[in-house]
């Protein structure tokens, strides 16, 4: 098969791939942006694109049997505009490091080892023991929020719990109580679940129905005292109402990993913010980078290379969004 390794996100995948798949195949790895006339035959060409995008203005890839995502989002991928034959898969493999990434910003909010650190090299002993004053907060006994239940809300669950967190959860499908979950939310349920923890973290996908969800009226029942976090996509939470929310003091702190604008070829090192979020003390700023680590990269090039060869020998393909149709659907 002709295997088509699409931009800069996906070619980070393609390294030693033929060594998982097997040197039957032909790989090529091709820019973001297909300007020459030979980038767009090899593109049109493949019969399986690994890419985190597709709209019409790329060529139509006939032969096209699968595309797979290199992630877990799609919404940058227009279904519809795919060849009928192609199966549209997506992967994961990045909740580990998500999880890692959530109780890393929650337990440097307690545990002020950088400050204790600069502090002590100029000989002050700001933080030592002893004193009333001189103690710091802890996890423990505190309550996180998730708002959704997928792969990154199950494995910030296990950590958190390791950690003698309360844990609730609010999703579209009711969640048993369990050793791990506490108390569950459906999404109807939302004006009870904003007051009732201290932390949210927010990993629900991007869909008309989860845009700006959590608005002015979620900050409004928050706790004073609540902290914010996003890994999951930027528009799911209200931009204006989360600065706002911010600024006013009205929660007490944000750490957003997940944003509302991002580089382009136009534009390579945007803000990703029209609102200053870089001026507030309380906001804790990250590129989009929880889940980005080797463990990652290597768990979804396994699952990548493994539908490639269940594609080949005609098995069942892991992680589909779309089946292969037998006719687009009319617009």
């Amino acid at each position: 098969m002709r295997i088509v390794f699409h931009g800069e996100n996906a070619a980070a995948f393609s390294d030693n791939f033929d060594a998982l798949v097997g040197d039957a195949h032909e790989v090529s790895v091709l820019p973001d942006v297909l300007a020459s006339d030979q980038d767009r035959a090899v593109y049109a060409a493949a019969d399986a694109i690994i890419g985190g995008r597709f709209h019409r203005g790329l060529p139509a890839a006939p032969t096209l049997r699968l595309f797979q995502v290199p992630g877990a989002g799609y919404d940058a991928v227009d279904v519809d505009a795919l060849p009928a034959p192609a199966v549209v898969c997506n992967c994961f493999g990045h909740e580990q490091a998500i999880a890692e990434y959530v109780m890393t910003a929650l337990l440097l909010r307690h545990v002020p080892l950088a400050d204790a650190d600069a502090k002590l090299r100029q000989g002050d002993w700001a933080y030592w023991a002893g004193a009333r004053e001189r103690a710091h907060d802890e996890l423990a006994g505190k309550t996180i929020g998730l708002l959704g239940y997928g792969h990154i809300g199950k494995a910030i669950a296990v950590r958190a719990r390791a950690f003698e967190m309360q844990v609730h959860v609010a999703n579209r499908s009711a969640v048993a109580p369990s050793p791990i979950v506490d108390r569950s939310f459906t999404l109807d349920e939302l004006d009870e679940f904003w007051p009732a923890a201290d932390f949210f973290v927010a990993s629900v996908p991007l869909a008309p129905e989860t845009a700006g969800m959590v608005g002015v009226s979620a900050f409004a029942a928050m706790r004073s005292s609540a902290v914010m976090v996003n890994v999951g996509r930027g528009p799911t939470i209200d931009e204006r109402a989360l600065y706002e929310a911010l600024a006013s003091g009205r929660i007490a702190g944000a750490i957003i990993d997940t944003w509302y604008s991002y580089p382009s070829p136009d534009a390579p090192n945007p803000m990703p913010s029209a609102l200053p979020f870089h001026t507030l003390p309380n906001v804790v700023m990250t590129p989009h980078m929880s889940g980005w680590t080797s463990g990652t990269i290597r768990r979804r090039q396994a699952t990548m290379a493994a539908n490639i060869k269940r594609l080949a020998d005609g098995q069942p393909l892991q992680n589909v969004v779309r089946s292969a149709r037998t006719a687009l659907p009319s617009r």
